[in-house]
C-alpha cells in the first residue's frame, strides 16, 4: 500500500518519522496542524510518492463536499470550522499560491482539529480594507469577518433560539452599529457542507448535474467568477484571492 509519512526535525537536527497516512492530503493536513499549534524551530514535511493527489477543479470540489459531509456527520458547526480553518492556514501565509492538495489539506485539518476559542476582540475589530485580498492577510480579514458575524448571530438569537431553516433564504447579520467588516452582511449558508459546496460552485466550479446537489435553473444567470457552470478543468494552483472569493461565495452563493 502506498504511504505518505510525516517527518520532523528537532532543534538539534534529529529527524523522526511521526506518522503514516494512506493519502497525501491527510499527511499534509497533519503537518498544518502541527505547525499551526506549535510555532517553534522544529520542521515538518511529508515524504512519499511525488505529484499531487488533486489536479482538477472537479477533484477539489468532490473532496471539499466529502469533507463537508464528514463535518455534517460529526456535528461540527460553521464557526468551529472557520476558526479552525483560520488557525491551520497560518503555516501557509507566506505562500502566494497553493496547489489544490494544500487547499484540501487546510479544509481536512479544519474539519477535525480543535478550533481556537472565539476572541471577543474579533467582533469589534476593523476588517474593511480598500485593497483587493491578494494575500493571506486579505483572506484572513474575510474569514475573521465571517466568524464575527456568526458570533453576532449567536448573541442576537441567544434568547430567541437558533437560526432555523428559513435563514437559508437569506438573512442579514445583526452587526453592531459602526462595525467595519470585509464581507457582505447577507448570509445564506450556515453549515460547513453547504458553505463549501457553494464556495466551489460560485468560484472554481467542478460540480456536475449528476451529483444531484445543484440543479441548473432556466434563463440567464450571472456567475460570480465564471466558475458556476458544470464541468471539469485543470487546476494547478489557487491564489489567496481565489480563496477570498471562495470564502465569500461560501457565505452568499446559493
Amino acid at each position: 500500500m502506498t504511504q505518505w509519512q510525516v517527518w520532523r526535525q528537532d532543534d538539534n537536527g534529529n529527524q523522526y518519522m511521526v506518522e503514516s497516512f494512506p493519502d497525501r492530503i491527510g499527511a499534509l493536513s497533519r503537518v498544518l496542524v502541527f505547525e499551526a499549534g506549535h510555532p517553534h524551530k522544529q520542521l515538518y514535511w511529508v515524504s512519499g510518492p511525488p505529484g499531487p493527489a488533486l489536479g482538477t477543479n472537479r477533484e477539489l470540489y468532490l473532496e471539499l463536499v466529502r469533507l463537508g459531509d464528514l463535518m455534517r456527520g460529526s456535528g461540527r458547526g460553521l464557526s468551529e470550522f472557520l476558526r479552525a480553518w483560520w488557525w491551520v492556514s497560518r503555516p501557509l501565509a507566506g505562500k502566494a499560491k497553493l496547489d489544490p492538495d494544500s487547499v484540501a489539506a487546510m479544509v481536512c485539518a479544519a474539519a477535525t482539529t480543535e478550533p481556537p476559542p472565539l476572541d471577543p476582540a474579533w467582533r469589534t475589530a476593523v476588517y474593511a480594507h480598500p485593497d483587493e485580498p491578494v494575500s493571506h492577510s486579505g483572506w484572513e480579514r474575510i474569514v475573521l469577518s465571517q466568524i464575527a458575524d456568526l458570533a453576532d448571530f449567536a448573541a442576537d438569537f441567544a434568547d430567541a433560539g437558533p437560526l432555523d431553516e428559513h435563514a437559508y433564504f437569506g438573512v442579514d447579520a445583526p452587526r453592531p452599529p459602526g462595525c467595519q467588516r470585509a464581507t457582505p452582511g447577507r448570509w445564506y449558508n450556515f453549515d460547513p457542507k453547504t458553505y463549501l459546496e457553494c464556495a466551489m460552485a460560485g468560484t472554481l466550479g467542478g460540480w456536475d448535474d449528476d451529483d444531484g446537489i445543484r440543479t441548473p435553473l432556466p434563463g440567464p444567470h450571472l456567475p460570480l467568477k465564471g466558475g458556476s457552470e458544470p464541468g471539469e478543468q485543470t487546476l494547478a494552483e489557487v491564489s489567496w484571492a481565489d480563496l477570498a472569493d471562495l470564502a465569500i461565495c461560501g457565505q452568499i452563493y446559493e
